[in-house]
């Protein structure tokens, strides 16, 4: 019987947590535009009509977001440059209120808040022995069904306590720079956190046209390279509403991210996730290439893949459907430890593990035959009922720190024992 330990704090979508971002026009050639049209009639309203105006705006979103001002201003520079108008007459008051009329209040976790990962936080500094701060990634879902990436920063315990740190009262999204306002970018990308923007309040939304629908399921993983320098790296899949795209996450501070399109047949699919190293002297990722058993991926890069090997094929009852993985493999002194996800009758997900050679992960040394976790009780309902779901947990000490999201509307979290979860292996 595997031992565990379900710690009682559990998240949930709030449809509180917005941001500001751009409010996009359609845009003709030809005739001029709705765009232009409204800057004219804010341009000849007079002083007094301005200034009514846009206090009327502030009154109602001023306290709900950070330095709206300053975001109204950033917003009308760029609606300035894709007009080419000159507006250095334009006073600050008209300034702000043209920015405003570009932007919308967005509700980034309204929908659902689900499948996170954890990893170690880049900053350990005062930590009392036996602790860890850590770094969450969560899948935020808002209108439109469009996915984006949000964080949570916490400290983990030798006691199985957990201590989020709280919200900030402001969330703010990545910025992109020189993004063109009429064309959706394609290829690699760079985002960058404000500067006064603290991790637990940032949100990374889709910027490319591969991405447009959605960043779906980050799966982060603490990348320690040959050389003994570290990166942040993270799988995850961009959706446009028709075709899914594999991409990879990188940073070394959390304040610049590289969005980077993966290439080769592997990356066609979802549900990739890396090791924390090379091993043999190549990159190797675990993926699920037919969309029914698991495969073990090895490239020279960490942005091209082949096909793989098949590693894991459906052998128990709660995971006939299918299997896949649950992040990244977790490196411990008797192998790689794999956190998978089987779906059984009635589509019922359940979390299992296994355990792979430390020197060949081709070679499968164990497998848990029952689930660690599975839907049941409070965690059947929801947006997806019957859906227990992690894209990665931690390891801390001698226990599995397992964030997971539930029915793929909130997420819950559980300590498990390293060495009951080895003992259960078959």
């Amino acid at each position: 019987m595997i031992e565990l330990f379900q710690h009682p704090l559990r998240l949930h979508a709030d449809p509180s947590r917005v941001v500001v971002r751009p409010f996009h026009l359609a845009w003709s050639r030809n005739g001029g535009s709705r765009t232009e049209r409204i800057v004219g009639a804010v341009m000849s309203l007079d002083a007094a009509q301005t200034r009514a105006e846009l206090e009327l705006v502030l009154k109602d979103f001023e306290a709900r977001h950070w330095q709206t001002r300053r975001v109204f201003m950033t917003r009308y520079d760029e609606i300035e440059d894709m007009l080419g108008i000159d507006g250095s007459e334009i006073g600050d008051e008209k300034r702000q209120l043209i920015g405003a009329y570009f932007c919308h209040e967005y509700s980034y976790a309204a929908a659902a808040l689900m499948n996170p990962s954890a990893v170690p936080h880049f900053d350990q500094s005062g930590m009392p022995a036996g602790s860890q701060r850590i770094l969450m990634s969560l899948r935020a879902v808002g209108e439109g069904h469009i996915s984006s990436v949000a964080f949570r920063e916490g400290i983990i315990t030798d006691g199985n306590q957990l201590k989020l740190a709280p919200e900030p009262p402001f969330a703010t999204a990545t910025d992109a720079v020189g993004i063109d306002e009429e064309t959706l970018p394609e290829g690699p990308i760079t985002v960058f956190r404000h500067r006064d923007s603290t991790l637990s309040g940032t949100v990374i939304f889709p910027i490319t046209a591969a991405q447009s629908k959605g960043l779906e399921d980050l799966r982060l993983v603490h990348f320690t390279h040959d050389d003994g320098t570290v990166e942040w790296l993270g799988t995850y899949t961009a959706y446009n509403g028709s075709v899914i795209q594999s991409e990879l996450m990188r940073t070394r501070d959390f304040r610049a991210f590289d969005l980077v399109p993966m290439t080769g047949p592997a990356a066609r699919n979802k549900g990739m996730a890396l090791f924390p190293r090379k091993v043999g002297g190549q990159y190797m990722m675990i993926g699920r290439q037919d969309g029914e058993n698991l495969f073990l991926l090895k490239s020279d890069t960490l942005t091209h893949w082949d096909e793989g090997q098949k590693l894991l094929t459906p052998a128990f009852p709660w995971e006939l459907v299918q299997i896949g993985n649950c992040g990244p493999p977790i490196e411990l002194d008797e192998g790689w430890l794999l956190l998978t996800h089987g779906v059984g009758a009635m589509r019922k997900y359940a979390i299992g593990a296994v355990l792979l050679d430390k020197a060949d992960p081709s070679k499968v040394i164990g497998r848990t035959r029952e689930p660690i976790l599975a839907a049941a009780n409070q965690d059947r309902e929801g947006y997806v009922p019957n859906v227990v779901y992690t894209c990665g947990a931690i390891r801390h000490g001698d226990t599995l720190f397992v964030p997971y999201g539930v029915a793929d509307s909130s997420v819950a979290f559980a300590f498990i024992p390293i060495g009951s979860l080895l003992e259960a292996m078959a």
